[in-house]
């Protein structure tokens, strides 16, 4: 099948290989989904919000009520992804995976609350091996819905204050990359803020020694975090397009991919965001992303503005016409 697949692309009305990663995207797309007319159907983000006991340590600018008030904020519209999203025609779900707060549960929100935030990583692990695999699983209960209900491309995002702390330990752990190459600015940090996260994150890091990738994920991660794993695994399972956000999704995939190797051959890195680890991390990896915008938001952003790109691409392969359809002549 890939050789019909990347005939049909070579004998678009182009040279071969102009359209660059597009053509990387309509191949990768058509081999998923193991056909020449490939199609995106009810193309969705779900946003995955948690807190982290490590936020105690001062590793953030903000507090942790920014979570569950930026929840509010994805409910009522009002965020970036929010934005982009319905300009770009894609479904957001929003979900509480551990926000230490008491949502209504009247909210247009996925109740999936496993616990009131993690622990406190420097005293003790974020959260028991059972609540992680809780977590997974649940990830996988809200992509399966997504998947009988239509959805066939799924990309993934997060809020919680701290999380790129709990990222940076679970890249620095899977991929051996040292503490101060994996951690970044986060939401802002300063030098001396940025040198104080460190320093805590090396404590962390030496506290443990998880070698599993459930252990990693249970001892360092947050409820987000591991949801999202769970919902990529889930995804792949349900032969779905995995987009990739951003540096915090990007280490639950970095998991994901630990569980299961074969998950890259339906993951699309949307974009390449400021925090170096996450630039590591696709090292790592060996994959390229799509785009690089400067961003460093997170929420699922840069998939959120990517998709037109991803469409693109599908449209190409579908509508483009060949050189014998159109009647012009190819190379010799």
């Amino acid at each position: 099948m890939k050789e019909k697949i990347q005939k049909k692309i070579d004998l678009k009305t182009k040279p071969i290989g102009s359209l660059g990663k597009l053509e990387d995207v309509a191949l990768k797309i058509s081999l998923v989904q193991q056909t020449l007319h490939p199609k995106l159907n009810q193309p969705t983000i779900l946003v995955f919000a948690g807190d982290h006991g490590i936020v105690e340590e001062g590793v953030s600018p903000f507090p942790k009520e920014v979570t569950h008030q930026m929840v509010f904020n994805f409910l009522n519209g009002g965020a970036a992804i929010n934005v982009f999203c319905e300009q770009n025609n894609l479904n957001l779900k929003v979900v509480d995976a551990g926000v230490d707060y008491d949502f209504p549960k009247d909210l247009n929100l996925i109740h999936a609350k496993i616990d009131y935030g993690t622990k406190n990583i420097l005293h003790e692990p974020a959260m028991t091996e059972e609540q992680c695999n809780l977590a997974i699983e649940k990830g996988r209960e809200i992509v399966k819905r997504e998947y009988e209900a239509g959805c066939n491309i799924i990309g993934f995002g997060e809020m919680g204050i701290g999380n790129t702390s709990a990222a940076a330990l679970i890249i620095h752990k899977i991929t051996g990359y040292s503490i101060e190459d994996c951690t970044g600015r986060g939401t802002g940090l300063d030098n001396e803020g940025l040198n104080k996260k460190i320093k805590i994150l090396k404590k962390a890091s030496e506290k443990y020694s998880p070698q599993t990738p459930i252990e990693i994920l249970s001892t360092y991660g947050g409820f987000e975090i591991s949801m999202m794993t769970g919902a990529m695994l889930e995804a792949k399972k349900r032969n779905m397009i995995i987009m990739v956000d951003g540096f915090i999704s990007t280490a639950a995939f970095l998991v994901a991919h630990a569980i299961n190797k074969e998950i890259l051959s339906h993951a699309i890195f949307c974009h390449i965001s400021k925090e170096k680890g996450h630039i590591l991390t696709h090292k790592y990896l060996e994959v390229e992303a799509l785009v690089d915008l400067n961003m460093r938001l997170g929420e699922g952003t840069g998939v959120a503005v990517t998709y037109p790109i991803i469409e693109a691409a599908v449209n190409f392969m579908n509508k483009m016409a060949s050189f014998e359809d159109a009647g012009v002549s190819n190379k010799d």
